[in-house]
């Protein structure tokens, strides 16, 4: 088995064998929850396979299976299947074992960063290339991911669960830490999933890019909307 699929298989038999847990009982929650991964997913999908054509971020062959859909490894495509997965059993773990969440102020303070830092990023960058056009960094992926960042946020801040959302984003961040550094190279030789330094702008958290920290927020942020859409809980 791939070096790739085991980070993947790793990350997900945990969460997978405690979806039958009584009190979370996350099984029953699989109907709302896999119409979501799929949405989202697909357009993941899409935008990963256009980045990856034009050489934004791509994949070390040697850390993959060589099954392929499109471009992207089959690892990548389960990708999007575990990390939703696992965050919204996260999601719903929080809530059954803490019924008692404080989680204005943290929502308050987190929305006004996100938002912020992915507003200035989008000005500075995007405008850093429209008026010096003869730069040779593009930085497809800071402004793609920062702009959506601040646009998710400025839809979904007043919804009910937001606050529960970014309280398990926050908590996310642990096994995020852990999957994204060993995927960006942090104990390999090279990076599993590498990115083009022509669209990043450099900022590492270890060996993982700081625009990382937005598209996981872009992912996870319509799953868990949809996901409470498909429940009857999207107020």
């Amino acid at each position: 088995m791939s070096a790739y699929a085991w980070v993947i298989l790793c990350s997900f038999i945990g969460p997978l064998l405690l979806s039958f847990d009584k009190k979370v009982a996350f099984f029953r929650s699989w109907k709302y929850l896999f119409p979501s991964i799929l949405f989202v997913g697909i357009v993941f999908l899409i935008w990963d396979e256009f980045f990856t054509r034009i050489g934004v971020w791509g994949f070390t062959p040697k850390y993959l299976a060589g099954i392929y859909l499109g471009h992207l490894p089959l690892e990548e495509v389960l990708f999007f299947l575990v990390v939703p997965y696992n965050f919204i059993f996260i999601f719903l773990v929080l809530k059954a074992y803490f019924p008692v969440r404080k989680t204005k102020l943290i929502r308050n303070v987190f929305k006004w960063m996100i938002g912020l830092s992915a507003l200035l990023m989008v000005v500075f960058y995007a405008g850093t290339q429209l008026f010096f056009s003869t730069l040779d960094h593009y930085h497809y992926y800071t402004i793609s991911a920062a702009f959506f960042s601040f646009v998710l946020t400025l839809l979904a801040h007043k919804k009910a669960w937001y606050g529960d959302f970014v309280l398990s984003y926050l908590v996310c961040l642990i096994p995020f830490f852990i999957v994204n550094g060993i995927l960006t190279g942090s104990i390999t030789d090279d990076p599993i999933v590498w990115y083009s330094e022509q669209h990043i702008i450099g900022w590492r958290m270890g060996t993982i890019p700081f625009e990382d920290l937005f598209y996981n927020y872009d992912l996870l942020l319509p799953l868990a909307w949809l996901f409470n859409i498909f429940r009857g809980k999207a107020i």
